[in-house]
């Protein structure tokens, strides 16, 4: 009798935690397919494209925003914007703590060129007009996969001024050549989502699985896989001890000093927002 009732509920759990959702899945879910065009939100309504040749790549519809709070902004969109591959100088690892989870964290590159330009580039879940991102519906092909090119100013400017999260900023470590690289690969997958959309998801197609994939992609095997992959706010630590991130004396030492909201916070607009984080940060040691 016991048996019999235990037979029943495995049953019963078997039918609710795997048939109904493979169900789920495979009818409602599995035939949807990504699109380009659709009255999508302010902030993310633009899809970057860019023009590669081997000096330079010239990026359209950058985004340019000024945020006083989420709420509060001057929305602006760059229409053309060129980068000389050859003045690229640094790689900036971008880890923003959004929720008081501290694995849950969203990762962003920044590439800084010799004449001060910073640009900004975030795999993000690309938002209708009224759709507001959660996790759940992430999982469900419910958000197109969005690749954000924008200037450093309105990408981490949002985060550390409008929303008044905690935010890290590494400069990275890339064996020799490889951040041109890194660069031009980033402007191809910007090219390849306004000709073939894909979807974002919450656990597979992330900011940082997308990040790692391109690393891998430019140096095979360079970030293994890792646990901290799916949990972003804890990349520094593993970043570090694989060296793709300068150490600035240990972990915590490195943690402090890359620090930049409370710093971020004092800027009111004038002058340049990517210079004055830079003043604060240690030299590059190369």
């Amino acid at each position: 009798m016991v048996l019999d009732f235990f037979a029943q509920l495995v049953l019963i759990a078997f039918v609710l935690f795997i048939v109904l959702p493979s169900l789920i899945w495979l009818i409602r879910v599995r035939p949807k397919q990504p699109v380009v065009d659709d009255d999508w939100n302010s902030d993310c309504e633009f899809i970057t494209t860019a023009e590669i040749t081997d000096e330079a790549i010239t990026f359209s519809n950058v985004r340019n925003f000024f945020w006083r709070t989420t709420r509060d902004r001057d929305e602006a969109w760059i229409d053309s914007l060129t980068v000389k591959i050859d003045e690229l100088k640094d790689i900036w690892f971008m880890v923003d703590h959004f929720h008081s989870i501290h694995g849950m964290a969203h990762t962003y590159l920044t590439f800084e060129f010799n004449d001060g330009t910073c640009l900004s580039f975030s795999f993000e879940a690309r938002r209708r007009k009224k759709q507001r991102y959660h996790p759940w519906p992430g999982l469900w092909r419910n958000f197109e996969l969005y690749l954000l090119v924008g200037m450093e100013s309105d990408l981490t400017g949002l985060r550390t001024n409008g929303r008044g999260n905690k935010d890290y900023m590494f400069r990275a470590i890339t064996p020799p050549e490889k951040d041109k690289h890194m660069l031009v690969r980033l402007a191809q997958k910007a090219n390849q989502l306004a000709e073939k959309p894909e979807w974002y998801h919450s656990l597979l197609t992330t900011c940082n699985t997308s990040i790692v994939r391109l690393v891998n992609r430019v140096t095979p095997g360079r970030v293994p896989f890792l646990w901290r992959n799916f949990l972003p706010g804890y990349t520094p630590r593993a970043a570090l001890k694989l060296g793709l991130i300068e150490d600035w004396g240990g972990l915590e030492s490195t943690l402090e000093q890359a620090r930049i909201d409370e710093v971020a916070r004092e800027w009111d607009g004038e002058g340049s927002y990517s210079e004055m984080l830079r003043q604060h940060l240690p030299d590059s040691q190369k």
